[in-house]
């Protein structure tokens, strides 16, 4: 399903032989889509139980000498250059659940030089004789030696590096190596690509802020290392678990610590400030769930379990692999945080919106000193009704679409109310829509998704689709009329005039409060910006991220042209400059939501200078960039 991983909720099965045997393990697996574990997990995602299918793949079993994960990109810092690869000795199973701690190799992607690596002991081993599976001694000659050669390391990153090129998509994949044959045995999406730490309310959490970061590092000596699974930084008390049974003992805001997790851990871990484990590595289900979750992470610490006691306050760097005892590094960073805070109340002139994507986060987040939203994100939303919108068509759920899309909606609205929400319609590429249930039927197959069957020409011609969404924002803006619509990647005047005709036919315009804005990304848009204007929006917002990548001819997703990349190249600030300068002209809101002015103060301070309306950060960026556009102001006025 989109942006779940579903680590480790079905049963698997290894040296099945005969048809009988065979049968029998398949139904198992069908039926274990219905374990406790399994059925809390679609409880806790907001995936339905009538919707969620399964297919059991059958492969030959490989005799596993060696096996083991790896990622086309870094889990932990999102690295797009770098591969990860993880290896033990026997069957995977054991580095899954984190119960040996695994070599770990780091290849830069283009080079495909090793970058790093650490060799781990390892004493047990899991491998097949006969027809059981069972846990061996590694032999001694084997306990501190690597793994897998180097060669046999660059190889697979190859391979990880053609399956996220086949995909178009980072991918998280299980290997084999059997004799000198290595052997592909899985691969899907990695599902927390550009997450960041995400503390619900009454979490005992601090934001991984850049000065929080440094008052970490040379405040104390660490008690415990481990390996960095999950960035973060959560100080709480310790609670250990030597198993699923115990956990239980685990409340609101401690700190786990266990061997290892297994998915029956999962209530435990979405209670927990923190977590910390004795094996695993980062490909372990500790640390994707962790990475899912939202919270900070170490795996691998080896005495995680000895060294730390029950209610025991620790403060753990899930970014470093650091654990420090006590909590005065949590003051010291709530100090930091308060400063922020500070800077979040100071009044602009220039509106500061916030970006948004996740519902489980809007009421948490209306509480920032923003003045409302300037990207909603439509994507997360529809990826969770789990079901491409021509199969609900098709299948006669077109109401269901419209109330699940619509309920998302309102919990926005009704957070942020009466200050503005402005929701971007679906900007899907093609092979993205092809993940949701039901979309191969639908979506063709395009050599470049960026550039192909996506935005206003999408709506154009197929109206139906694009009118489930319109349907869902009328039935909210009956109750919130802070909702207003946004269009994504509009390739001419002509197409915005056709989407805007759809809009009007649904009913939206005849609200005086209904706002109709037009994303600025596209290079034709800037240099034809007077036309889409006066085919009669209120406002633009500036895609930073496209913007770039279309203006300069660069792929930020390609690790080989990554430093070309630079939303603050003359070509970008002067396509920007234009934007603003005709919208102040015509008087129409001007707005920008890339990641660009979330990151960059310099650009922050040409923004305002330009004369912006707005501009819309991602939440941990609301009271620095607060604070540069005062400070701008004020030497614009002075």
């Amino acid at each position: 399903m989109p942006g779940t991983s579903f680590a480790g909720q079905q049963a698997t099965f290894l040296n099945v032989k005969g048809e009988a045997n065979l049968l029998e393990a398949v139904r198992d697996c069908w039926a274990s889509l219905f374990t406790a574990r399994s059925i809390f997990y679609r409880v806790q995602n907001r995936i339905s139980h009538e919707k969620v299918k399964i297919a059991v793949v059958v492969q030959k079993m490989v005799q596993s000498e060696v096996s083991g994960v790896m990622f086309s990109v870094d889990p932990v810092t999102n690295a797009k250059d770098r591969i990860v690869i993880e290896a033990v000795w026997g069957l995977g199973e054991y580095i899954v659940q984190g119960s040996v701690i695994p070599d770990h190799f780091v290849v830069q992607k283009t080079s495909f030089d090793i970058l790093s690596k650490e060799i781990s002991a390892q004493k047990v081993q899991l491998v097949r004789v006969g027809t059981e599976t069972k846990e061996q001694t590694v032999p001694p000659s084997n306990i501190d030696r690597q793994k897998i050669t180097d060669e046999e390391v660059v190889k697979l990153a190859k391979y990880a590096d053609n399956l996220q090129s086949h995909y178009f998509y980072p991918q998280d994949i299980e290997w084999a190596k059997e004799g000198d044959k290595l052997f592909i045995v899985q691969t899907r999406p990695i599902t927390t690509i550009n997450q960041k730490p995400n503390p619900p309310i009454g979490r005992a959490r601090i934001n991984n802020q850049k000065a929080g970061e440094e008052n970490i590092k040379t405040a104390i000596t660490p008690i415990l290392i481990g390996v960095g699974a999950s960035p973060g930084i959560a100080t709480g008390p310790v609670r250990i678990t030597k198993s699923p049974k115990e956990i239980d003992k685990v409340r609101q805001g401690d700190i786990l610590v266990a061997p290892m997790t297994s998915p029956d851990y999962v209530p435990a871990m979405k209670k927990a400030a923190g977590i910390v484990t004795d094996e695993g590595g980062q490909t372990s289900h500790a640390a994707i769930v962790s990475r899912e979750l939202g919270v900070p992470c170490i795996v691998g610490t080896k005495v995680a379990t000895k060294k730390l006691k029950d209610d025991d306050v620790v403060t753990v760097d899930g970014k470093e692999g650091k654990v420090y005892a006590g909590s005065q590094i949590k003051t010291e960073l709530k100090e930091t945080k308060n400063d922020f805070k500070k800077y979040e109340s100071l009044k602009t002139a220039t509106r500061i919106y916030v970006n948004l994507a996740e519902v489980e986060r809007a009421r948490e987040l209306a509480k920032l000193n923003v003045e409302g939203v300037g990207l909603l994100r439509a994507e997360f939303m529809i990826a969770n009704i789990g079901l491409h919108p021509k199969e609900a068509i098709k299948n006669h759920k077109r109401s269901f679409f419209i109330d699940e899309l619509s309920r998302d909606l309102e919990v926005f609205c009704k957070s942020f109310y009466p200050r503005p929400v402005v929701y971007r319609s679906t900007d899907f590429k093609t092979n993205e829509y092809r993940s949701l249930p039901g979309g191969e039927k639908w979506e063709p197959k395009e050599s470049n998704p960026m550039l192909g069957y996506r935005g206003a020409f999408r709506y154009i011609s197929d109206p139906e689709v694009f009118t489930l969404e319109l349907d869902a924002i009328k039935k909210v803006r009956e109750k919130y009329t802070n909702l207003w619509l946004m269009i994504p990647f509009v390739r001419s005047p002509e197409e915005l005039v056709r989407v805007r005709r759809i809009v009007a036919s649904n009913g939206l315009f005849s609200s005086p409060t209904f706002k109709f804005w037009m994303m600025v990304e596209i290079p034709v848009n800037v240099i034809l910006i007077d036309e889409f204007i006066k085919v009669g929006i209120d406002g633009v917002s500036i895609g930073a991220n496209d913007l770039t990548m279309l203006v300069t001819g660069t792929d930020r997703d390609n690790a080989e042209v990554a430093p070309a990349f630079d939303e603050r190249s003359n070509a970008v600030i002067w396509s920007i400059k234009r934007t603003i300068k005709h919208c102040q002209t015509h008087g129409v809101t001007s707005s920008i939501c890339g990641q660009a002015p979330s990151v960059y103060d310099d650009l922050v301070e040409s923004l305002v200078k330009f004369g912006i309306t707005s501009i819309s950060v991602n939440p941990d960026a609301v009271g620095r960039v607060r604070k540069v556009v005062s400070d701008t102001e004020k030497q614009i006025v002075s």
